[in-house]
């Protein structure tokens, strides 16, 4: 098993806490918008690129835990692949932690196997999690965004509000058929339409905002290419 070892910070009501963290499980959540017409919109997205859609709603990939990464450079093979911001469950230890990342993906492999495509690119996170618990109450006001570079500096490339995907609790019911998930497990759960359409970036940052608390985590990380032959 491709177990990943991360230091986070998991924050709960005392504080943040650094701990060691294995990653037994890494699930990609796609297509799990709660707005039917939403989840049209981003096949629609993807279907421009030539993705295929779905045969359900939502779906589960399964990718190598050791593809997570805290760094601030990933390595990527062409200049077709992207990221896109998302929160992220965590089940540790007895307990659910949500979080960040961006589920970085080659999009001309994605075209014609998801899987594959998902499995090509690093999933970079922020290191930073809040107990579910802490956030459970005002779910629906946390904010994902994310920003990548353009010509005139950074532009915002996606934003909105989690509500957008399905609740926590159901997603992970529908992923498992049972109230929790597997102790050492990671899930991304699903992103948001991209301003301007999927494109790619040297440079990407994604952020999960919660505006009731006053608080923000997020991670930024910088592309490299390298060549096809």
């Amino acid at each position: 098993m491709s177990a990943r070892v991360l230091p986070l910070n998991l924050h709960g009501k005392t504080g943040p806490v650094a701990q060691s963290v294995r990653i037994d499980q890494l699930v990609i959540a796609g297509w799990t918008g709660r707005d039917k017409a939403a989840v049209e919109k981003h096949i629609a997205e993807l279907a421009a690129l030539g993705v295929k859609r779905p045969p359900t709603t939502p779906v589960f990939y399964r990718v190598a835990a050791a593809r997570l990464t805290l760094d601030d450079e990933i390595e990527v093979l062409g200049e077709t692949s992207s990221g896109e911001v998302e929160f992220v469950l965590l089940q540790h230890a007895g307990r659910l932690w949500v979080g960040t990342g961006s589920d970085h993906t080659d999009r001309q492999v994605e075209t014609y196997q998801v899987s594959v495509s998902k499995q090509m690119c690093d999933k970079p996170i922020a290191a930073d999690f809040w107990a579910y618990g802490d956030v459970a109450p005002h779910w629906d006001r946390l904010v994902l965004r994310s920003h990548m570079s353009a010509q005139a500096g950074r532009a915002l490339y996606q934003e909105g509000s989690v509500a957008a995907m399905l609740d926590p609790k159901e997603l992970i019911a529908q992923f498992t058929d049972k109230s929790g998930l597997a102790d050492g497990t990671l899930m991304f759960c699903g992103t948001l339409a991209a301003r301007g359409g999927v494109r790619a970036s040297n440079d990407f940052a994604c952020e999960l905002e919660d505006p009731v608390l006053g608080r923000k985590i997020g991670h930024r990380y910088r592309v490299r290419t390298l060549p096809i032959l």
